[in-house]
């Protein structure tokens, strides 16, 4: 995304319920309460599910993603930090496609 690009033009690419991987490593940047600064909260390639959609400054969408099978934590992640590894049922097409 480029600095004038507003994401928040188009739809959120991820939706609730579907099933993401994450292309990096993050850490705690001191907005998780209760770990110190620099926790690693997820590592690339955990897999985990979004839970819900936000936004950051009404420029980009925020995906809150659960890992449950690592971490059990609930990450702030940006939709470069993220890849879809399979939609949520309630979102996929009735036809598959």
């Amino acid at each position: 995304m480029q600095l004038d690009e507003l994401e928040l033009g188009l739809e959120p690419f991820f939706d609730i319920g579907d099933k993401v991987r994450l292309r990096k490593l993050i850490k705690n940047d001191g907005t998780f309460p209760g770990l110190e600064i620099g926790t690693i909260l997820a590592k690339k390639g955990d897999v985990g599910y979004v839970v819900s959609v936000g936004t950051f400054l009404q420029r980009s969408y925020i995906y809150a993603v659960h890992f449950l099978q690592t971490t059990g934590y609930v990450v702030g992640c940006r939709k470069s930090e993220l890849e879809l590894v399979e939609e949520s049922q309630e979102n996929a097409s009735p036809d598959g496609e």
